[in-house]
């Protein structure tokens, strides 16, 4: 038989490509001609792109040493517990697109596993909560970095919010380092702290705002700077939903009330008509063990986050330590919008886990190459994990 070390290079990284993130991370420490493949760019886009991991961010608002975050990596199969980062250990932290962010006092973001923190010029209002989205603009010059969207949110001043307040959409561009003005979030969103009633996504150049009570959904063009009208999208017996861009599709993922009893339904959306078509249902024994208990209201503790083929669903309540399930979405139903996803069980997170006042979840691809430049490479790259 070959050894291993007398394969090509190609070959090798197609094997390499198998292995979870963990697995390479360590991998990377073998030898030179290891590192180089599995810590460069297209490595990483290659191997990670289609597992997306699910973070939780747990924050403790009188002392910050009680704050914790974990990842998941559904390849392994496995929680981590992750280093404390100061710099996104508050409630003023989102996530998107492989980016953590902070948008008040300053604007900062730092690719997701990564201590490379970078600063932009401020923002025409510095606000709290807002939504926001990463797209790579082909009209820059240096189309390769990340162009941001920043929507709605309150005004921050100080250590105060106003609510009131309508503020503007403000989009960033890399070359020029500046922030456009552009116009507001429409009215019928209310005003206030948008990450926790609204959600949204980002589709084929479109960045979507969906009400999560509301079912409100209105688009905004990245090119023309113009928001859609406001339309309502709410499938028959929906309580509430979330609005998620998957790999080649909007979907959206709530609970549904009917003579049956409640589910967790998902319906594709064609992006097109608003139209909207049922293409998975959760187990039900799956949906309530996310619960250990009988009352009316238990159902409003639960989030869900998605990205690529994986949509992550989990209950922000401290009873049962956050669990939380995953729905794999098969070849088979994106191309027929028909056809059985996989569900499953994620595990338990890690002990000890402390009790939180809020909790930050967002799914996100995971850079290896970010990684591991950012952790100088060798052993460090392995301690991180």
């Amino acid at each position: 038989m070959t050894e291993f070390r007398s394969l090509s290079v190609d070959l090798m990284e197609r094997i390499l490509c198998l292995l979870p993130i963990p697995t390479l991370i360590r991998a990377s420490t073998v030898c030179k001609l290891w590192y180089s493949i599995i810590s460069s760019s297209t490595f990483s886009s290659s191997s990670s792109s289609l597992h997306p991991w699910f973070f939780l961010y747990g924050l403790h608002n009188t002392s910050s040493k009680n704050n914790q975050s974990f990842a998941f990596d559904p390849i392994s199969n496995l929680w981590f517990r992750l280093p404390s980062n100061t710099s996104f250990s508050n409630n003023n932290t989102t996530s998107a697109a492989g980016f953590l962010f902070t948008t008040a006092p300053t604007f900062s973001f730092s690719p997701v596993l990564s201590r490379h923190i970078s600063t932009t010029s401020p923002l025409h209002y510095s606000r709290h909560n807002p939504l926001l989205g990463v797209f790579y603009s082909s009209h820059n010059p240096n189309h390769n970095r990340p162009s941001f969207i920043v929507v709605g949110g309150v005004r921050f001043i100080g250590n105060l919010v106003d609510i009131e307040d309508r503020l503007a959409v403000e989009m960033y561009n890399p070359d020029l380092d500046s922030w456009d003005i552009c116009p507001p979030l429409p009215s019928d969103f209310p005003t206030g702290f948008s990450s926790s009633s609204l959600s949204s996504a980002l589709f084929k150049g479109r960045f979507y705002v969906f009400g999560i009570n509301s079912s409100f959904v209105s688009s905004f063009d990245l090119e023309s700077r113009v928001w859609s009208n406001v339309q309502t999208l709410r499938p028959p017996g929906v309580s509430f939903s979330f609005l998620i861009s998957c790999k080649d599709r909007l979907v959206l993922a709530g609970i549904c009330n009917s003579q049956a009893g409640s589910s967790f339904n998902l319906w594709r959306i064609d992006e097109k008509t608003m139209e909207f078509s049922e293409f998975a249902i959760m187990p039900q024994d799956l949906l309530y063990s996310l619960f250990d208990s009988d009352e009316d209201d238990k159902f409003a503790c639960l989030k869900c986050v998605g990205l690529g083929d994986l949509i992550y669903v989990f209950n922000e309540d401290y009873h049962k330590r956050y669990p939380a399930c995953v729905c794999e979405i098969t070849t088979t139903t994106q191309q027929s919008g028909g056809g059985k996803c996989k569900w499953r069980r994620v595990p338990q997170l890690p002990s000890p886990v402390n009790k939180f006042h809020q909790v930050i979840s967002f799914c996100s691809t995971v850079s290896l190459h970010s990684i591991l430049q950012g952790r100088g490479g060798d052993a460090g790259a392995e301690a991180y994990v």
